[in-house]
């Protein structure tokens, strides 16, 4: 059985703005301790996190992606998504957290609203 893989890359932060910090892989339970860990450690005030290349996401990479967020607003920071597929974006919609993100179609659009 195939473990699915999850990795993250950085993109140089523009000054005064939001770190990219772009996905890909599946965000699954297998993948979701790397995540969290990754996360958990980010030192940047405001994180956009680039989903372009997240295939799909279940429910614990959800619940994943919803301790981050908490984890951030707990200490004043922000997190924002983009580029979220269909797939993506219908699990979210549909267990209605859509509203806790500020979410984006492109990262350069994020870039810009968040600077």
């Amino acid at each position: 059985m195939n473990t699915p893989r999850l990795s993250l890359t950085r993109s140089d932060a523009v000054s005064g703005g939001p770190q990219i910090l772009h996905l890909i892989g599946p965000l699954v339970m297998a993948t979701t301790a790397d995540f969290q860990q990754w996360m958990r450690s980010e030192p940047a005030q405001t994180v956009v996190l680039d989903f372009a290349e997240v295939p799909y996401i279940d429910s614990a990479g959800l619940g994943a992606v919803i301790s981050v967020f908490l984890h951030f607003k707990q200490a004043g920071r922000k997190i924002a998504l983009s580029s979220m597929n269909e797939k993506c974006r219908a699990l979210m919609k549909m267990t209605n957290v859509e509203h806790l993100f500020q979410t984006f179609d492109s990262v350069d659009n994020a870039r810009k609203a968040l600077a």
